[in-house]
């Protein structure tokens, strides 16, 4: 697993790239004292650090007392954030927002009152043509305090036209504000939970959802965030209910959205980045191997312009989302053994973003390389990713646990290793055990892999067509799709009748389908 410091400064220092390192030196000087001399040396021994060792530090730097040591972090922690500000971004729009907020500050304390209200206009247009609407709400609040103390006679009807401007901007924040809260939560319960197991969970969604909508009719909302939000809120919704087509539907507005208002998308990196990612996933879901195809393009070219090349985190997450995308393109085409160049680009950058990446996205990562190996009929190698996520303890995705406690068991059938199996198949049974409702796909599998090595060589070819036959009948159950998705077991039960790999399975049925559309 990857080592985690929890160490902020640690954490902050590897994170800085060259350029900002020599900018924190060259801003270290300009304001340099005395006790400066020991931040700079703090800075220079956590920079050569692997991993973070507070008694190491304190042994190789003698001349640093362990009784100064915090006081001295939280120094050069302030510091480094310093030199950072001054390496100003003109595209970032909080940045200018907060310039020219700043400037309003400075002006009003000189008594400018005039000049602090222009500027504070100026801050609202620009807030307004990128839809920073709490920018536009904390300058409203600004102008109207001077209003308040001071006789400015800047315009005519000026007290009520800035409570007009306040009332619609705090309608807007007033939505935004319920939308954005409903999209975080419903993410989590997908963090947390998986997909909808049945009709009980479907139904706690969809109650989840009508409660966090107090006076708001989706459907009619203006403003950028607003319908940001009541996609993202709407996209989520159908992915935890495996409703493939209203996932798609919502994940396509959210990127329309974005392409319709370009000049957000370097407000917005991020979000641009994500609606690419789910739009990808959407089409993966739905065996939309073109369209696929365009998205993954795109993601491809978005990757090389700045926004994402001078940005450490669209940097990281785009390298997530691109990397997922291409191995569910080898997924789709049927490809396992030429994908697996992948891995080590994978594994380097996974080192090298440690301190960055979430452990839910290394989780994701790790079963998709997994099943990489896996359809590539390398199962020992499979079993050491699966491992990773095995043996990891975090109480995420608990779906995901138990594909990989699947998948770990046919690796380990493949190989032969009946012995170990009858264990396994127990402690396998522990876990799911305490999983609730398990899906018909998830029951049929487990106990076939329970019995399958008692099985004679004159058994096993009919129990494998009978399972096949079983699971057959449930791929167009939507609370099966799941399983089919993390696992395409159809295809590994086809591939054990006819005696192939299951890679040759796929792909012959990518080809097929391929012939079709044209």
């Amino acid at each position: 697993m990857p080592n985690r410091s929890t160490d902020a400064l640690f954490q902050l220092i590897k994170s800085l790239e060259k350029s900002e390192k020599r900018n924190f030196k060259l801003y270290v000087n300009r304001n340099s004292s005395t006790e400066d001399l020991k931040t700079v040396q703090l800075f220079d021994a956590l920079d050569k650090m692997e991993n973070y060792d507070e008694p190491l530090l304190l042994k190789k730097n003698p001349e640093i007392r362990k009784q100064q040591l915090s006081n001295i972090k939280a120094s050069l922690y302030r510091q480094i954030l310093s030199s950072l500000r001054l390496i100003k971004d003109a595209d970032n729009i909080d940045i200018q927002l907060n310039e020219l907020m700043g400037f309003a500050r400075i002006l009003y304390n000189k008594g400018l009152y005039l000049q602090s209200l222009k500027t504070l206009e100026k801050l609202k247009e620009i807030a307004s043509e990128h839809n920073q609407v709490t920018f536009m709400q904390q300058a409203l609040f600004f102008e109207k305090k001077i209003e308040m103390l001071h006789i400015t006679r800047s315009m005519q009807d000026r007290a009520e036209k800035l409570t007009e401007q306040a009332d619609y901007v705090n309608k807007r924040l007033n939505i935004i504000s319920q939308l954005s809260d409903l999209s975080l939560l419903l993410y989590s319960w997908y963090i947390k939970n998986g997909h909808a197991r049945n009709e009980k969970d479907e139904e706690e969604v969809d109650k989840f959802f009508e409660r966090h909508l107090v006076n708001i009719d989706g459907e009619n909302i203006t403003g950028f965030y607003g319908r940001l939000y009541w996609y993202q809120s709407n996209c989520w919704k159908g992915f935890i209910k495996q409703n493939f087509l209203q996932y798609y539907r919502y994940t396509q507005k959210w990127f329309d959205l974005f392409e319709y208002n370009k000049k957000m998308i370097p407000v917005e990196s991020i979000y641009y980045l994500k609606a690419m990612h789910n739009l990808l996933s959407a089409h993966f879901a739905l065996g939309n191997r073109g369209k696929f195809a365009e998205v993954l393009k795109a993601l491809e070219e978005f990757s090389e312009t700045k926004e994402v090349v001078q940005n450490a985190n669209t940097k990281i997450q785009t390298f997530i989302y691109l990397y997922t995308a291409k191995i569910n393109k080898h997924f789709m085409e049927g490809t396992f053994t030429e994908g697996l160049y992948l891995v080590q680009e994978i594994e380097d950058r996974i080192e090298e973003y440690e301190l960055q990446i979430d452990r839910h996205r290394i989780l994701v990562l790790y079963y998709k390389i997994a099943c990489l190996y896996f359809g590539s009929g390398d199962n020992e190698k499979a079993i050491d990713y699966l491992n990773k996520i095995i043996h990891w303890k975090v109480d995420l995705r608990t779906d995901l646990q138990c594909y990989a406690r699947l998948l770990h068991l046919i690796a380990h059938y493949e190989l032969g290793n009946f012995d170990l199996l009858e264990y396994l198949t127990k402690s396998v049974y522990r876990f799911m055990a305490k999983m609730e409702n398990l899906s018909l796909v998830e029951e049929e599998m487990f106990k076939f892999l329970r019995s399958a090595f008692q099985l004679s060589p004159k058994e096993i070819k009919p129990a494998f067509e009978k399972l096949l036959d079983k699971l057959k009948h449930q791929e167009n159950n939507r609370f099966e799709t799941r399983a089919f998705q993390y696992l395409d077991v159809i295809s590994w039960l086809e591939s054990k009748i006819q005696g192939r790999q299951v890679q040759d399975i796929i792909r012959e049925k990518y080809l097929d389908r391929k012939k079709t559309s044209c």
